[in-house]
This record gives C-alpha cells, structure tokens and sequence, in this order.
C-alpha cells in the first residue's frame, strides 16, 4: 500500500481576531466590574467571573494560538509568516494565564496580585528593582 500525501491549500485568513475577541470580552466583563463596582464581589459573582474568564478571553485565546500555531508548523496553511509563530506563542500563554486567573476567581482565592510587591511610589522611574524583604 503506498503512502499518500495530503496538501493543505494557503489560507489568508489567519484567525488572530478570535483571540481578540476573547480579550476584548475579558477585559470589557472583568474590567467593568472592576471599574464599576457592579455586581458587588461575592463568592457566587467570583464563581460566575471565574467562568467568563474562562471560557471567553481563556479559551478563545488559548485556541487561536494553538490553531496558528498547528496551522504554521504541521499544515503549512499560513505561509512562512514569522510574526504568527510569536502570535502563536502569545495567545497561547495568554489563553493560560486567563485559565489561572479565572480559576483562582472560580474557588474564591485571593485576588491580591501576585506580582512585585514592591509600592509603586519605590520605584525609581523603574530603572532599578527594589528587592523585597
């Protein structure tokens, strides 16, 4: 039996715009109700955010960087166009990271930031980092 080879026909349609419109979901649901105030935060609004979280900005973006991704390494459908594969990457990580955030808002978790705790006002114009003690 012999082995047959499949061609996949360039597409021009490259589906960036499915990431950004998970994002632009994220932001507007979340940042709104960090904004606004409103609904007030309550473990049943944390559940619900948690899940919007999820699902729109998480998943839309974590799938639009793996399809770029598969779409330009197995398949070859989108040409040999360097700034998908770092799209690719992007979305990806950014996919996931919207997976943990809205995990940790689905179990209650604390929503203190995680990042530099260092106040803001100690920074020097942010040419060094102050390290924490």
């Amino acid at each position: 039996m012999e082995t047959q080879a499949f061609t996949f026909a360039g597409s021009r349609f490259v589906p960036v715009a499915i990431g950004f419109f998970g994002l632009g979901t994220g932001y507007f649901i979340w940042g709104g109700q960090a904004l606004f105030g409103f609904p007030k935060t309550s473990p049943e609004v944390n559940r619900t955010m948690g899940m919007w979280g999820f699902w729109m900005p998480g998943f839309m973006q974590f799938t639009t960087g793996v399809y770029l991704l598969i779409g330009l390494t197995w398949f070859n459908v989108f040409g040999n166009v360097a700034p998908l594969y770092i799209a690719g990457l992007a979305f990806t990580a950014y996919g996931i990271h919207w997976f943990a955030m809205a995990h940790r808002r689905y179990i209650d978790s604390s929503a203190e930031l995680d990042g530099d705790r260092v106040p803001l006002h100690q920074h020097s114009g942010g040419q060094r980092f102050l390290a924490c003690e």
